[in-house]
């Protein structure tokens, strides 16, 4: 346990370190699969847009952990999205046919071999991982939870 937490305070600390090299008017990549682009700095606020691993945008402002961006390649899609969705280093989209995820997880150490290794200890239900990620929700339906249990005012 305390190996995981010394590995989860570490890839904080470096892709804090990542993430903080964004910068108001510099270029950045988007790193996760897709990223929406808001109308405003709301979890909920309308989608404007939606930009792919790899795209290159310009920084327009920050405000807290929220970027305003712009594509490169489409000047007319604009909007805001999450500091966390972009890297100042760039980020090239591979035909190797790995998912955006495995990409992702392979950066922080994880891959096949390691996978490989957990599932053969018998100790993780892997089934039970896939069922969960499996799961979806709108953001709509995300949105009426938090109304219907009060999440918002704290109640």
């Amino acid at each position: 346990m305390k190996k995981l937490m010394i590995l989860l305070a570490l890839v904080l600390l470096v892709s804090g370190v990542l993430f903080a090299q964004v910068k108001k008017g510099s270029s950045a990549w988007v790193s996760t699969k897709t990223a929406a682009l808001k109308s405003s700095t709301w979890f909920f606020a309308g989608t404007t847009g939606t930009l792919q691993m790899g795209d290159q945008v310009t920084v327009l402002e920050l405000n807290g952990n929220w970027a305003q961006v712009s594509s490169v390649s489409n000047s007319s899609l604009k909007g805001w999205t999450s500091v966390s969705n972009l890297s100042s280093r760039q980020i090239v989209a591979s035909g190797t046919g790995a998912s955006a995820s495995e990409v992702a997880l392979a950066g922080k150490g994880f891959n096949q071999e390691v996978e490989n290794s957990y599932k053969s200890s018998g100790q993780y239900n892997f089934a039970d991982v896939d069922k969960t990620e499996a799961n979806t929700v709108s953001p709509e339906e995300l949105y009426q939870f938090i109304v219907d249990g009060r999440l918002i005012t704290g109640e």
